[in-house]
C-alpha cells in the first residue's frame, strides 16, 4: 500500500514538473483538450441524432472557429480601445477621488485626529492605488511572460482547433482505453471517482460560464442605463471576473463607484451614484439567491476560497496554462479528498474500540461527623 502511494505521489510530482518546464508550449494543446472536453456532450448528442462522429466534430469545430473569428474581429478591438481609455483616465480618477475625500471627509478627520490625519490618508489611498495597479500589472505580466511565445491569434486559431478536433473524434476511444488500463478490481472505484470529477468540473464550468454571461450582461446594461462612463466595459469586466468568487463583484463595484463619484459628483446630488450602487446590490442579490443556486448549485464541491487559491497559485506558476488547469485540478483534489475522508470514516482506524474504562475505586465508608451529617 505504501509503495503504491509513493509511486502515485512520484507520478503526480513528475507531471507537475513537466507542466512547469513545458508551460511555454502547452497552451494550445491544453486549450484544445479543454475545448474538446467541453464540446464532447454536444458531439454525443449529434451522434444520437444520426450524425457520424467525424461529421459531428467537423461541424462543431467549424461553428466554434467562425464564432471565435467574429469575436476577435469585432469585440476585441472595441474592448481594447475601451481598456486603453480607462487606463489612461485612471490616474485622473484617483486624483479626483482624493480631492473629493479631502473636501467631504477632511474636516471630520481633522477634528478627530488632527491636521496630519488627512494628508496621511490621502497618501495611503494613493499608495494603495499605485500598489494595487502594480500588483495587477505584475500578475498579468507573469501570465503573459509564461506563454508569450504562443499567445497569438494565429497560434490559437490554428493549433487549438486542430488539437480539439482530433481529441473530440477520438474521445470515447481514449476513455475506453484508459478504463481498460485500470485493474479490474479497482474499476468500480475509479469509475465512480471519474464520474464525480466529471460532474464537478462540468457542473462548475458550464454553470459558472452562464453566471458570468448573465451578470456581465446585467451589469453592462444597468450601468449603461445609468449613464456611467465606461459602464459597458466595467460590466463586462465584472461579469468575466465573476468566475473567481467575489472578485468580479468587488472589482466592478469599486471601479463603477469610483468613476461615478468623479463623473456625477456633486451635480447629480447622489442620484446616479446611488443608482450605480443599486445595480451591483441587485446583481449580487440575484447571483446569490437565484442565478448561482439554479445554475451551479452546491453539488460541485468547490469551495470559493479553495477555488481562488487554485486560480491564483496555478496562474502564477504556469501562466495561462495554469488558469486552464486550475479548476480541473481543484475539482479532482476535492473529490479525492472527500473519498479519502469517506473511507477513513468507514475504516477500523476510525471505529476502533475504545479502551475499557478502569474500574471505579470504592470509597471508604463515612465515619464520624461526616456520617452523622448524612
Amino acid at each position: 500500500m505504501r509503495g503504491r502511494t509513493l509511486i502515485g505521489l512520484g507520478a503526480a510530482l513528475t507531471l507537475l514538473l513537466l507542466v512547469y518546464l513545458l508551460r511555454d508550449v502547452l497552451l494550445p494543446f491544453v486549450a484544445g483538450i479543454a475545448l474538446a472536453y467541453l464540446l464532447d456532450p454536444l458531439a454525443d448528442r449529434l451522434e444520437r441524432l444520426g450524425l457520424g462522429r467525424l461529421a459531428a466534430s467537423l461541424l462543431i469545430l467549424a461553428l466554434f472557429v467562425v464564432a471565435l473569428v467574429i469575436t476577435l474581429l469585432i469585440v476585441v478591438p472595441l474592448a481594447a480601445n475601451q481598456v486603453a481609455a480607462l487606463i489612461a483616465t485612471l490616474p485622473g480618477t484617483v486624483s479626483r477621488l482624493q480631492a473629493i475625500l479631502a473636501e467631504r471627509v477632511g474636516p471630520l478627520l481633522q477634528r478627530i485626529g488632527g491636521t496630519d490625519v488627512l494628508s496621511e490618508l490621502q497618501s495611503s489611498v494613493g499608495t494603495l492605488a499605485t500598489q494595487g495597479g502594480a500588483w495587477l500589472l505584475a500578475f498579468l505580466k507573469s501570465l503573459w511572460s509564461g506563454s508569450q511565445a504562443l499567445i497569438s491569434i494565429a497560434s490559437l486559431l490554428v493549433v487549438t482547433p486542430v488539437v480539439a478536433f482530433y481529441i473530440l473524434v477520438d474521445w470515447d476511444r481514449m476513455i475506453a482505453k484508459l478504463d481498460s488500463w485500470v485493474p479490474p478490481r479497482h474499476r468500480p472505484v475509479v469509475r465512480r471517482l471519474g464520474r464525480e470529477i466529471d460532474g464537478a468540473i462540468t457542473g462548475f464550468v458550464r454553470g459558472q460560464t452562464l453566471v458570468c454571461l448573465i451578470l456581465g450582461t446585467f451589469y453592462s446594461v444597468g450601468l449603461w442605463l445609468v449613464g456611467l462612463n465606461f459602464g459597458v466595459l466595467i460590466g463586462l469586466i465584472a461579469g468575466f471576473l465573476t468566475f473567481i468568487p467575489y472578485v468580479g463583484t468587488l472589482t466592478g463595484f469599486l471601479l463603477s463607484v469610483g468613476v461615478a463619484l468623479v463623473q456625477f459628483w456633486p451635480s447629480s446630488d447622489w442620484l446616479h451614484i446611488g443608482l450605480t450602487v443599486g445595480v451591483f446590490l441587485v446583481g449580487q442579490f440575484l447571483e446569490g439567491n437565484i442565478i448561482s443556486p439554479k445554475l451551479v448549485g452546491d453539488s460541485v464541491g468547490l469551495h470559493p476560497v479553495w477555488l481562488m487559491f487554485a486560480l491564483l497559485a496555478f496562474g502564477s506558476l504556469f501562466g495561462f496554462v495554469g488558469l486552464l488547469l486550475a479548476v480541473p485540478v481543484a475539482a479532482s483534489i476535492g473529490v479525492i479528498v472527500r473519498f479519502a475522508l469517506e473511507r477513513y470514516l468507514q475504516s477500523r482506524l476510525y471505529h476502533a474500540e475504545e479502551p475499557p474504562l478502569l474500574p471505579r475505586q470504592e470509597m471508604p465508608p463515612l465515619t464520624g461527623h461526616a456520617a452523622r451529617r448524612d
